[in-house]
Protein backbone atom coordinates (compact mmCIF):
# COMPACT_ATOMS: atom_id res chain seq x y z
CA UNK A 1 0.00 0.00 0.00
CA UNK A 2 2.77 2.43 1.19
CA UNK A 3 4.70 1.51 -2.37
CA UNK A 4 1.15 2.30 -4.40
CA UNK A 5 0.72 5.62 -2.43
CA UNK A 6 4.12 7.12 -3.56
CA UNK A 7 3.47 6.17 -6.95
CA UNK A 8 0.69 7.97 -6.67
CA UNK A 9 2.45 10.82 -5.38
CA UNK A 10 4.97 10.69 -7.73
CA UNK A 11 2.29 11.17 -10.82
CA UNK A 12 0.61 13.79 -8.87
CA UNK A 13 3.35 15.67 -8.38
CA UNK A 14 4.82 14.98 -12.35
CA UNK A 15 1.32 15.76 -13.29
CA UNK A 16 1.27 18.93 -11.30
CA UNK A 17 4.90 20.12 -13.09
CA UNK A 18 3.40 19.37 -16.40
CA UNK A 19 0.44 21.25 -16.03
CA UNK A 20 2.66 24.18 -14.50
CA UNK A 21 4.64 24.23 -17.73
CA UNK A 22 1.55 24.30 -20.11
CA UNK A 23 0.42 27.27 -18.04
CA UNK A 24 4.25 29.23 -18.83
CA UNK A 25 3.80 28.10 -22.46
CA UNK A 26 0.34 29.24 -22.55
CA UNK A 27 1.42 32.70 -21.07
CA UNK A 28 0.29 35.57 -23.90
CA UNK A 29 3.75 37.62 -25.43
CA UNK A 30 4.21 41.22 -23.67
CA UNK A 31 2.32 43.26 -25.71
CA UNK A 32 4.04 46.14 -27.05
CA UNK A 33 3.32 49.21 -29.90
CA UNK A 34 3.55 48.58 -33.24
CA UNK A 35 3.33 49.88 -36.51
CA UNK A 36 1.43 48.46 -39.95
CA UNK A 37 0.57 50.24 -43.34
CA UNK A 38 -2.91 50.25 -44.54
CA UNK A 39 -2.23 48.83 -47.94
CA UNK A 40 1.05 48.74 -49.44
CA UNK A 41 4.23 50.90 -47.91
CA UNK A 42 6.10 50.88 -51.20
CA UNK A 43 9.06 52.61 -51.66
CA UNK A 44 9.13 56.20 -53.00
CA UNK A 45 5.28 56.07 -52.90
CA UNK A 46 3.18 57.23 -49.99
CA UNK A 47 1.06 55.24 -47.22
CA UNK A 48 -1.10 55.56 -44.47
CA UNK A 49 0.15 53.66 -41.63
CA UNK A 50 -1.25 52.68 -37.88
CA UNK A 51 0.45 53.18 -34.75
CA UNK A 52 -1.24 50.10 -32.80
CA UNK A 53 -0.90 50.91 -28.96
CA UNK A 54 -2.32 48.50 -26.78
CA UNK A 55 -2.63 48.43 -23.09
CA UNK A 56 -1.61 45.49 -20.81
CA UNK A 57 -2.06 47.09 -17.36
CA UNK A 58 -4.57 45.73 -14.88
CA UNK A 59 -4.99 49.39 -13.25
CA UNK A 60 -3.72 52.27 -15.56
CA UNK A 61 -4.40 53.40 -18.73
CA UNK A 62 -2.33 54.90 -21.70
CA UNK A 63 -2.20 58.63 -21.54
CA UNK A 64 0.17 59.56 -23.99
CA UNK A 65 2.15 58.20 -27.26
CA UNK A 66 5.27 60.21 -28.82
CA UNK A 67 6.88 58.63 -31.78
CA UNK A 68 10.06 60.13 -32.97
CA UNK A 69 10.79 60.03 -36.59
CA UNK A 70 14.08 58.66 -38.22
CA UNK A 71 16.60 61.15 -38.81
CA UNK A 72 18.97 59.39 -41.53
CA UNK A 73 15.39 59.09 -43.67
CA UNK A 74 13.46 62.66 -42.82
CA UNK A 75 9.77 62.54 -44.39
CA UNK A 76 8.63 65.69 -46.27
CA UNK A 77 4.84 64.89 -45.43
CA UNK A 78 3.20 63.46 -42.08
CA UNK A 79 -0.05 64.55 -41.71
CA UNK A 80 -2.04 62.54 -38.66
CA UNK A 81 -5.74 61.83 -38.62
CA UNK A 82 -8.05 63.40 -36.06
CA UNK A 83 -8.96 61.12 -33.23
CA UNK A 84 -11.74 61.82 -30.34
CA UNK A 85 -10.50 62.09 -27.09
CA UNK A 86 -6.79 62.98 -28.03
CA UNK A 87 -4.77 65.97 -28.59
CA UNK A 88 -2.12 65.98 -31.23
CA UNK A 89 1.22 67.66 -31.58
CA UNK A 90 3.30 67.79 -34.68
CA UNK A 91 7.13 68.88 -33.90
CA UNK A 92 9.50 69.75 -37.07
CA UNK A 93 13.38 70.01 -36.79
CA UNK A 94 15.70 71.70 -39.34
CA UNK A 95 17.07 69.42 -42.28
CA UNK A 96 21.36 69.12 -42.50
CA UNK A 97 20.24 68.36 -45.78
CA UNK A 98 17.20 69.88 -47.54
CA UNK A 99 14.73 67.19 -49.27
CA UNK A 100 12.91 67.92 -52.61
CA UNK A 101 9.40 67.63 -52.91
CA UNK A 102 7.42 68.23 -55.91
CA UNK A 103 10.08 70.28 -57.27
CA UNK A 104 10.17 72.74 -53.84
CA UNK A 105 13.29 72.30 -51.52
CA UNK A 106 11.68 71.33 -48.03
CA UNK A 107 14.26 72.79 -45.26
CA UNK A 108 12.49 71.00 -42.37
CA UNK A 109 10.73 68.01 -41.67
CA UNK A 110 8.69 66.22 -39.06
CA UNK A 111 10.99 64.82 -36.09
CA UNK A 112 8.22 64.02 -33.89
CA UNK A 113 4.35 63.45 -33.21
CA UNK A 114 2.90 63.26 -29.76
CA UNK A 115 -0.56 62.01 -28.91
CA UNK A 116 -1.79 63.42 -25.85
CA UNK A 117 -5.31 61.93 -24.00
CA UNK A 118 -8.12 64.61 -23.48
CA UNK A 119 -10.17 61.61 -21.23
CA UNK A 120 -9.48 58.32 -19.94
CA UNK A 121 -7.54 56.97 -23.03
CA UNK A 122 -6.49 53.54 -24.12
CA UNK A 123 -8.24 51.93 -20.99
CA UNK A 124 -6.76 48.42 -19.76
CA UNK A 125 -7.79 45.45 -22.03
CA UNK A 126 -8.16 47.97 -25.13
CA UNK A 127 -6.08 49.28 -27.71
CA UNK A 128 -6.17 52.22 -30.03
CA UNK A 129 -4.90 52.73 -33.74
CA UNK A 130 -3.06 55.97 -34.27
CA UNK A 131 -3.07 56.97 -37.92
CA UNK A 132 -0.64 58.58 -39.92
CA UNK A 133 -0.25 59.85 -43.76
CA UNK A 134 3.86 59.15 -44.52
CA UNK A 135 5.65 60.05 -47.82
CA UNK A 136 7.39 60.38 -49.94
CA UNK A 137 9.13 56.81 -48.08
CA UNK A 138 12.65 56.55 -49.24
CA UNK A 139 13.85 54.57 -52.19
CA UNK A 140 16.94 53.23 -50.36
CA UNK A 141 15.91 51.44 -47.33
CA UNK A 142 14.11 48.19 -46.37
CA UNK A 143 12.43 49.74 -43.62
CA UNK A 144 11.86 52.36 -41.25
CA UNK A 145 12.85 52.45 -37.30
CA UNK A 146 10.28 54.64 -35.45
CA UNK A 147 11.00 54.98 -31.24
CA UNK A 148 7.89 55.21 -29.41
CA UNK A 149 7.21 55.92 -25.57
CA UNK A 150 4.37 54.96 -23.88
CA UNK A 151 3.13 57.09 -20.79
CA UNK A 152 0.67 55.64 -18.47
CA UNK A 153 -2.06 57.70 -15.87
CA UNK A 154 0.29 56.34 -13.15
CA UNK A 155 3.03 58.40 -14.48
CA UNK A 156 4.96 55.21 -16.05
CA UNK A 157 6.68 55.45 -18.88
CA UNK A 158 7.60 52.33 -21.49
CA UNK A 159 10.14 53.00 -23.79
CA UNK A 160 9.17 51.03 -26.79
CA UNK A 161 13.61 52.11 -28.67
CA UNK A 162 15.09 48.78 -29.20
CA UNK A 163 16.00 48.28 -33.05
CA UNK A 164 15.41 44.25 -33.91
CA UNK A 165 18.40 43.02 -35.70
CA UNK A 166 18.32 40.25 -38.09
CA UNK A 167 19.03 36.84 -37.05
CA UNK A 168 18.74 38.04 -33.55
CA UNK A 169 15.89 37.30 -30.49
CA UNK A 170 13.20 40.38 -30.51
CA UNK A 171 14.41 42.74 -27.82
CA UNK A 172 12.57 43.37 -25.18
CA UNK A 173 10.65 47.09 -25.83
CA UNK A 174 11.44 46.85 -29.62
CA UNK A 175 11.19 50.04 -31.69
CA UNK A 176 7.67 49.92 -33.89
CA UNK A 177 9.05 48.95 -37.46
CA UNK A 178 7.49 49.68 -41.02
CA UNK A 179 9.02 47.35 -43.60
CA UNK A 180 9.38 48.46 -47.12
CA UNK A 181 7.75 46.51 -50.23
CA UNK A 182 9.06 47.15 -53.51
CA UNK A 183 8.68 50.22 -55.51
CA UNK A 184 6.60 48.53 -58.20
CA UNK A 185 4.14 46.78 -55.68
CA UNK A 186 2.19 49.78 -55.30
CA UNK A 187 0.88 50.69 -58.68
CA UNK A 188 2.92 47.24 -61.22
CA UNK A 189 0.62 45.32 -58.18
CA UNK A 190 -2.59 47.15 -59.45
CA UNK A 191 -1.74 46.61 -62.94
CA UNK A 192 -1.29 43.01 -62.33
CA UNK A 193 -4.23 42.59 -60.57
CA UNK A 194 -6.15 44.46 -63.52
CA UNK A 195 -4.73 42.05 -65.65
CA UNK A 196 -5.09 38.77 -63.83
CA UNK A 197 -8.74 40.02 -63.79
CA UNK A 198 -9.34 39.84 -67.28
CA UNK A 199 -7.81 36.70 -67.84
CA UNK A 200 -9.74 34.61 -65.20
CA UNK A 201 -12.74 36.19 -66.69
CA UNK A 202 -12.06 34.33 -69.93
CA UNK A 203 -10.60 31.27 -67.65
CA UNK A 204 -13.72 31.34 -65.30
CA UNK A 205 -15.82 31.21 -69.01
CA UNK A 206 -13.81 28.49 -69.75
CA UNK A 207 -14.24 26.61 -66.46
CA UNK A 208 -18.01 26.85 -66.10
CA UNK A 209 -18.38 25.46 -69.75
CA UNK A 210 -16.16 22.45 -69.02
CA UNK A 211 -18.29 22.26 -65.67
CA UNK A 212 -21.34 22.60 -68.17
CA UNK A 213 -19.87 19.90 -69.99
CA UNK A 214 -18.63 17.67 -67.24
CA UNK A 215 -22.50 18.34 -65.76
CA UNK A 216 -23.91 16.87 -68.64
CA UNK A 217 -21.84 14.33 -68.87
CA UNK A 218 -22.58 12.97 -65.44
CA UNK A 219 -26.32 13.37 -65.95
CA UNK A 220 -26.04 10.91 -68.95
CA UNK A 221 -24.35 8.48 -67.19
CA UNK A 222 -26.48 8.67 -64.14
CA UNK A 223 -29.59 8.26 -66.85
CA UNK A 224 -27.80 4.92 -68.37
CA UNK A 225 -27.03 3.91 -65.24
CA UNK A 226 -30.77 4.39 -63.82
CA UNK A 227 -31.99 2.47 -67.15
CA UNK A 228 -29.35 -0.33 -66.75
CA UNK A 229 -30.34 -0.73 -63.01
CA UNK A 230 -33.86 -0.79 -63.56
CA UNK A 231 -33.69 -3.56 -66.31
CA UNK A 232 -31.31 -5.60 -64.10
CA UNK A 233 -34.16 -5.68 -61.59
CA UNK A 234 -36.91 -5.78 -63.66
CA UNK A 235 -35.22 -9.28 -65.60
CA UNK A 236 -34.43 -10.33 -61.81
CA UNK A 237 -38.13 -10.46 -61.22
CA UNK A 238 -39.01 -12.01 -64.59
CA UNK A 239 -36.48 -15.14 -64.21
CA UNK A 240 -38.04 -15.84 -60.45
CA UNK A 241 -41.52 -15.70 -61.95
CA UNK A 242 -40.15 -18.02 -64.74
CA UNK A 243 -38.57 -20.33 -61.76
CA UNK A 244 -42.00 -20.31 -59.54
CA UNK A 245 -44.02 -21.12 -62.44
CA UNK A 246 -41.57 -24.21 -63.13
Amino acid sequence: MKAISRKTSRLATVGALAGTAVLAVSVPAFAHVTVQPEGAAAKGGYAVVDFKVPNERDNASTTKLEVSFPADHPLASVMPEPIDGWKIEVTKSKLAKPLEMHGEKISEAVSKVTWTADGKGVQPGYFQKFPLSLGALPQDADQLVFKALQTYSDKEVVRWIEVPQKGQAEPDNPAPTLQLTAADDAHGGAARNASAGSEPAAGTTTAAANGSGSDTTARVLGIVGIVVGAAGVAYGVFAGRRRTAA
